[in-house]
């Protein structure tokens, strides 16, 4: 017996430790019942000797742009998650193949700093995929920091300033803005806000601890993605999603280095 599975493709980078990026994605994937392919576009990895910095390395463009032949040659995929991609001929790339297919939904988390870049370098990288990705974007999910700077506003500190942020993004072009509050707005609560041509609706859960967990963002993203790719509108995706990082928060894992990672497994919903 043939099983029904759904798929779903992640172009993002490697993280070595499996927190995060595309290690998390995949993770995330499978947890949903959603079978991932994968495109890497770097490697990343902390270095211990030195304050656990990162070590970026990015993948030859002509190799980004086989593995996506290649994934979406074996199986009918229709929608994309897009992470890291960290430096301009890679957005390019990258870009070029999306456009030449016909994917439903690409969700672009948008990695606006790739830590590990020459500040000019990382400015070129931002420009681009503004410029060239987030126009193919249906739905993005920018952190606090990448909310600000994709809207054009110095400072969030509310829920109803997340909102407006949101709906500035959205008038850019993109059809569904998922603006993640994260433990890094102000208030007792994780919030995030869902804006479309639908309106707005508000995600909110009490916040576990007050510090960032490496990989909730990759899982948030993942997530949506996983649930799209199972035929579910962007606001149950959300939904699923929000139920799902939270889980994997709650059951974070701790480490050597001085910061806990998302444990995609928690989730059992």
């Amino acid at each position: 017996m043939v099983p029904m599975v759904d798929f779903a493709l992640v172009v993002a980078g490697s993280e070595a430790s499996g927190g995060a990026g595309i290690q998390a994605d995949l993770k995330t994937f499978q947890q949903l019942g959603v079978h991932g392919s994968g495109a890497l576009t770097c490697i990343v990895s902390f270095d211990p000797k030195n304050d656990w910095g990162h070590r970026f390395v990015p993948v030859d463009a002509p190799v980004i742009a086989d593995q996506i032949e290649a994934a979406t040659a074996v199986h009918d995929i229709d929608v994309v998650k897009i992470g890291m991609l960290g430096t301009p001929v890679t957005i390019e790339t990258v870009a070029r193949e999306v456009s030449a297919r016909s994917f439903k939904h690409v969700v672009l988390d948008p990695v606006l700093i790739c830590k590990g870049q020459e500040p000019g370098a990382a400015l070129d990288t931002d420009t681009a995929l503004r410029e060239k990705v987030l126009p193919l974007a249906t739905v993005v999910t920018p952190n606090l920091f990448e909310t600000k700077t994709l809207a054009g506003v110095d400072d969030i500190t509310t829920v109803d300033e997340l909102v407006a942020a949101a709906k500035r993004i959205h008038e850019l072009g993109v059809p569904f803005v998922v603006a993640k509050g994260g433990v890094e707005l102000p208030g007792p609560d994780a919030v995030d806000v869902l804006v479309s041509d639908d309106g707005v609706e508000v995600f909110s859960r009490p916040k576990i601890g007050e510090e960032r967990v490496s990989g909730a963002g990759c899982t948030f993203a993942a997530a949506i993605t996983a649930e799209l790719a199972k035929g579910a509108s962007v606001r149950d995706a959300v939904a699923v999603a929000k139920d799902f990082v939270t889980a994997a928060v709650e059951a974070r894992l701790p480490s050597n280095a001085p910061f806990t990672s998302a444990w995609q497994g928690a989730y059992a919903g």
